[in-house]
Parts: C-alpha cells; structure tokens; sequence
C-alpha cells in the first residue's frame, strides 16, 4: 500500500478498540516469568554449551601474544574462538568496529576470544587462564582535549553538518539582548536489565540465533555479511526484549561469537555479555560539548539563534546529532547550527533513545531559559512567542500538526505554573528550597516501511519481524488487526521477531508504533479484500464488526470465509514525500518542581508533568508507560547519570549497575502524562506519531531550571551533582 495522500475516514476511525487503554497481551507471560528472552530458548536450543567473552585489556594497540594452552585443557573446554582461529571477517554495515579484534584492537573490551564449555562456570574459569600480552598505543580518551580537532561529518540521518539561514553573525552581534553560554552533556550507558545475550545453532549450513535485537533485518544483514553466509541462510528470533533504547539496534559480539562458537564447537552456543562488557563492548550516547548563542530583540523575539555541537567516536563514527531540533524549534531570521566530529579511542558511541534531541535538548531549553530570563519575559510566554508553525529553514514547508503552545498552556494551568516566584531561591519549605522549572519536548516523526502478513482462520494471527522491547508492541498491532477486522481483541493471535516472518520498520527512533500498525493496517486491508470476495460481497461496502461481514441487507460471519481453508493476506505501508511536503514533528512541555536541601545540597524532584501532542495515540495505557518511563531517563541523565572515563587507560571504569547510578523508586515521584487528542493524516493511515522518545526530550533541561529556580544557582555541566552547586547555594538563615 502506497500513503501518499492524506488519510480520509478508514476503519481505524471507529476507535472501538484503538485509542482504548487496553492492559498488554503479553503482560501475562511477562508478569509470570513464562516469556522466553533470547539466553532462556532452551527448548528450541537443547543441550546448548556455554560461551564467555574476553574482552581487550587495552583500548587501542595489538595482541603481541596469546596463550590458550591451559584454558584448552581446562575441564569442560570444547573450543575457543579468536581471530586467528576463524580467519578474516567482514565489518558489518552498521558496526563501527569489528566484533570480533584482532591482532589490532580498536577500544577497550573489544571482545577478542570466547572459551567455549559444558557449563557457564566452566567456561568463566578456563577464561580466566587465558593469557594475552598486548603492545598498548597511545590513544585518545578526552573530548575536551580533542575538541578543537573535530571535523564536519558527512551528511548522515541527522542532516548536513552545518546549516546557515541569514546572517546570524551580524544579527547576533547587532542584538539588544544576548546570551553566548557553553553545555556538556556526558557519556550515557543504555542500561537496560536484560543483557545482550544470544544462543546460536547451525543446520548444515544454515544459521539460526536467538538473540536480542531491536531491528531484526538489519541484524540479518550484518551477521550474513560478517560471516559471508547467504542472508537466506540465517534466521534471527528475537520474540522478547528486555528493553534496548537503542543499544540492541544492531548486531553486538555476543551474537557474532555465538555463532562462530556453535561452528567450532558443533552444537548449539549460548552467551551473553557480562555488565562490564555491555558498558564498554556495545555502544553508549557519547558525550557532547555544544555552545549555543540566542539573540533577541527588547520584546524577546528571537533574532539569531546559533547551536555548535562537538561529539568524538571511533573512526568511521558518526555524530551526537544533538542540533538537530534547533534546526526545527523556535522562529529567528537568522539561524545558524554546526556539528563537528573528533576521533576517540573510547567504545561506539551511537543511537540511545532519542539521539539528538535527547542531549541536544538537555542545553538548548536551558538556553531558552536563561535568554527568556534576560529578556525579562515568562519561560513559558517566551516560547510562545517564538513559536512558528513552519520549518524556519525552510518557510515555504509547514508542519503537519504543531501544538507546542497548547502543550505549554494546557500544562501550565495543570501543573499550577501561575504560583511560581520568578525570583530565584525566595521559596522555601522548611530547610528546602523548592522551584519550578520547564521545558519543550520534541521528537521528529521518522517513517519507514513495514510489511506484515496476516492469516484468517478460526482466528486472526498477524505475522511481521517487528519487534516489542517493553513498549506494547503486541498490543497495539492486535488492537489494530482487531480494529480492522472487526473482533474482539482476544480472537488476535500476534506473533513477532521472527526473520522468516514479512520485514517491518523494526523498534527503534520512536518509529515503531506508527509504521508497525500502518504495515498491519496495509495487510488487513487486503485481507478484507480477499474476504469480501470469498463472501460475494463488495468489498467497498463490506463492514467488519462484531464478527461479521455485512454489506446492505446481507450479513455472513467472518469465520465462514475460511471455512473451506485459511485465507492469507501479505502487504506492508510505503511513503509518498508527504514527509518532504510537511515537517512532522512530535512536541510536548515538561514541568518539574524540585527541593534542594539548604544544608546539603541534596536535590529531589517532587512533581513531573508531561503534556504530548503526538497524533493519534493507540493505547493510552501504554503509551503512558512509556513516557513516565522516558520522564525517569530524563531525570537520571539530568542528576546522575555518567560513564566515568578513566583518561589514562581509555574506559569506563563505572561499568556496571552498581556504579553507574540509575534513578530508583525513591528517586522519583508521582507523574502526570497528558496526551492532547489530535490525529495527524499526514503521519500514516493510523494518523499516529511517535511518543516514546518524546517523553526523554526537555527533561533533563526542565530539572535544570527547576534547580535554578530553586537555587539561584545556574549549573550547565551534566549530571547536576550537588558538588556543582553546593558552594554557591544561598546562605542558610
């Protein structure tokens, strides 16, 4: 199916089961530990041996040696994996590194062997006997010092490096009010609960792995060209995710070496990365540094408005895109935005939820804060007033719903905005000092194709490699099959993460739910095509309701269409350049209030508040989850989140979850989720966005400026740890 002209009435309108809060079809096999993840699939892989890891203990240089005589006479051993034993292998497309080093070693933990034996302890030991001398290089670990060697990327997802509208040179050094501040945001770990962890088995010369993934053909592609194995010839399955915010999007060196275990070891594999592995092994949200000048004149209209961006990977890296939503934000005449790009010698940097705007954010709606204080004018008022409702690099294109302001206004009467002192640290409660801070929320909406296959029987079962990573992805392409063809919720059997199954958009980029439900909403389309044919009705006047297919006076069940056999039904969702005619966007208003304890400097966040516009929203319930869920990252990365770098030795010395801090229950407090009701039938026949990015956008920013509310004290380096702030706190009465 070709979406090129705006959605009109469909059968998604009825809103029978769409847009209800429906609980998750997958909750109870979830809740009752039932629901097999990738390193339980003992069924399907029986009898599999254990693989472990060794990672690099270097991060850049070569392995001069490698001693494997007593791990391979250790009791268990069935064999070990190291470059030389399996050859030359090819890089996938989208891993920066090799998965597998050696002799070079690119970062720190660069998984370079994998002892395989009967059991996990036994192969942890004979691990621990391997014995590797390495020749180390200098490399470089320090953002701050390599800045200044950073060069403009080439173009990528995120868009050109630079971009230029007017003169925001001459505007900024001609404006009455100005603001020219410097931000860091620090390296970021996904830290999701379940590990990277894959089980592999081979049949001849065909591949399956059970593993956990967020994009199941991109995985496929990847392992193929790795192994040099004909993409036919390997299967992924990866049906539950224990949560992967973009840390799973492509193939990771537990499923390489799994499989590369299973050829050597001649059976089925298993191996998951240890904590320490997954922090410095996999990728991470590298660090930015971004200087952002605002110009305004004395009404606080923006008048020049610059963001440059500097972020390091690994060669052949790509940035933190973290300019890209001033590019789209607020208005000005004269705009500027650069990014650059520094060689680190640090594991991948790469896609954590929301890239971009996730760091991005964290400084511009701080800026927007301090330029709004300048200007003498309300936070909120200032970006109303400096709203637009077209693309301010390209004015000739609108967007296709924007309703920041309604965002702002509506959580501003919820949240009790009016009863903010303006005035820095004049309110107090006891021995704390409480503010209220704000910020915007945006996310682009990204589409994809996504195909799905969908099959009538006595029930309906929808087929598609998409996949759920804790989002409720089940559920909603349920309620939309169920929707479409008029049954309850129940009679929908939804099967996914399965390679042989028809490609989708994949998880990832807040793109999922909308792409997803739009390729299942294509192939029920069909299949109502081919069951109205089967029951001799026009398929342009059937109605599918309440299990049955009616058109005029007639009136037959659905189930009597297959009666004579089951009836299939394969299409997926494509895009026109609607996406090119219109800017689409997903906005939002986060609201905070904080306490900062006079004495100590201890900071607690007492209040969140989250209002979204972000099209149709398909299940209510879990849509809510995931935004209160996007809220608590926000409120870890802005209060403790960071990769501490050891700069002598190039890792991440806090590399687990005892060191690196992640908000607890106690950490955060009641939060409210507003959804505006809007449709977007300019998104996808569902004329749904996304919004499980969107709720981590503007949360960092919107804690800041509740602490500067609070504190009178400004703090532009992330996380905002009391040691920042503590001596600048006003004087305890």
């Amino acid at each position: 199916m070709k979406f090129d002209t705006p959605a009109t009435t469909n059968p998604i309108d009825q809103l029978k089961i769409i847009g209800k809060p429906t609980d998750r079809i997958d909750g109870p096999v979830k809740t009752t530990g039932t629901a097999p993840y990738a390193y339980e699939q003992h069924n399907a892989a029986p009898n599999a041996a254990y693989g472990y890891v060794i990672g690099a203990a270097i991060a850049k240089g070569r392995i001069a040696s490698m001693e494997l005589g007593r791990a391979r006479s250790a009791p268990g051993v069935l064999a070990i994996v190291t470059a030389d034993s399996v050859g030359p292998l090819e890089k996938g497309k989208y891993n920066t590194a090799k998965l597998l080093g050696g002799p070079d070693i690119e970062h720190y933990h660069q998984a370079v062997a994998v002892v395989v034996a009967e059991t996990f302890e036994q192969a942890r030991a004979a691990a621990a006997l391997v014995r590797i001398g390495y020749e180390e290089a200098k490399g470089a670990f320090d953002l701050a010092e390599v800045k200044n060697t950073g060069v403009p990327p080439k173009e990528g997802p995120g868009g050109a490096a630079d971009t230029a509208v007017g003169d925001f040179a001459g505007a900024f050094a001609a404006a009455p009010v100005q603001l020219d501040a410097t931000y860091t945001t620090p390296d970021h770990s996904h830290a999701m609960m379940e590990p990277h962890a894959s089980i592999a088995a081979w049949d001849g010369n065909k591949l399956t792995l059970w593993t956990s993934n967020q994009m199941i053909a991109w995985g496929v592609g990847d392992v193929s060209k790795t192994l040099g194995v004909p993409k036919e010839n390997v299967r992924l399955i990866s049906p539950y995710i224990g949560g992967g915010f973009g840390g799973k999007l492509f193939v990771r060196s537990d499923a390489l070496l799994a499989a590369l275990a299973a050829l050597a070891a001649k059976r089925a594999v298993k191996v998951t990365l240890q904590r320490p592995l997954i922090m410095n092994n996999t990728t991470h949200r590298p660090a930015t540094i971004q200087r952002i000048r605002i110009g305004t004149g004395t009404d606080g209209k923006i008048t020049a408005i610059g963001h440059e961006s500097w972020s390091g990977d690994l060669p052949g890296g790509e940035p933190e895109t973290a300019v890209s939503q001033t590019r789209l934000l607020y208005a000005g005449a004269n705009r500027m935005t650069a990014m650059r790009l520094a060689v680190l010698d640090l594991p991948e940097g790469n896609s954590m939820r929301a890239p971009g705007e996730a760091p991005g954010m964290m400084a511009l709606e701080i800026a927007i804060d301090e330029i709004a204080e300048k200007a003498g004018i309300d936070p909120i008022e200032f970006r109303i007033l400096n709203d637009t409702q077209v693309d301010p690099e390209k004015p000739e294109r609108p967007f296709s719903q924007r309703r920041l302001i309604a965002c702002l206004r509506t959580g501003a009467e919820q949240f009790g905005w009016g009863r903010r002192n303006p005035q820095p640290a004049k309110v107090r409660d006891g021995r704390w000092l409480v503010g209220m801070g704000v910020a915007a929320a945006f996310r682009n909406n990204l589409l994809n194709k996504s195909a799905a296959r969908v099959r009538l029987s006595g029930i309906v079962t929808v087929e598609t490699d998409m996949t759920d990573i804790g989002t409720g992805t089940y559920t909603i392409i349920g309620q939309t099959a169920a929707e479409m063809m008029g049954v309850p919720l129940d009679k929908v059997v939804v099967r996914l993460g399965d390679s042989s199954f028809p490609v989708s958009c994949g998880s990832g980029g807040q793109w999922g739910a909308n792409n997803s439900t739009a390729g299942v909403f294509a192939a029920c389309t069909k299949l109502r095509e081919a069951v109205a044919q089967k029951l001799g009705i026009n398929s342009a006047d059937a109605v599918f309701a309440d299990g049955q297919v009616r058109a005029g006076n007639r009136a037959a069940p659905l189930a009597e269409a297959a009666r004579a056999g089951e009836i299939v039904a394969e299409d997926g969702i494509e895009y026109g350049d609607l996406d090119k005619k219109y800017q689409q966007s997903t906005f939002g208003a986060h609201f905070v209030e904080v306490g900062v304890d006079a004495a100590t400097g201890e900071s607690r966040i007492r209040r969140m508040l989250a209002v979204c516009a972000a099209g149709r929203i398909l299940n209510p319930k879990s849509a809510r989850s995931q935004v209160i869920g996007a809220m608590t990252m926000g409120a870890g990365a802005a209060l403790m989140e960071e990769l501490a770098i050891d700069k002598r030795r190039g890792f991440f010395v806090n590399h687990d979850l005892a060191g690196y801090e992640v908000p607890v229950h106690g950490d955060i407090p009641h939060q409210e989720v507003i959804f505006l009701d809007e449709t977007d039938p300019i998104s996808s026949p569902m004329k749904a966005k996304g919004v499980g990015e969107l709720g981590i956008c503007g949360v960092g920013a919107a804690v800041a400026n509740a602490i500067y509310n609070a504190t009178g004290v400004r703090v532009r380096d992330y996380p905002i740890t009391l040691d920042k702030y503590l001596d600048r706190l006003p004087e305890v009465a």
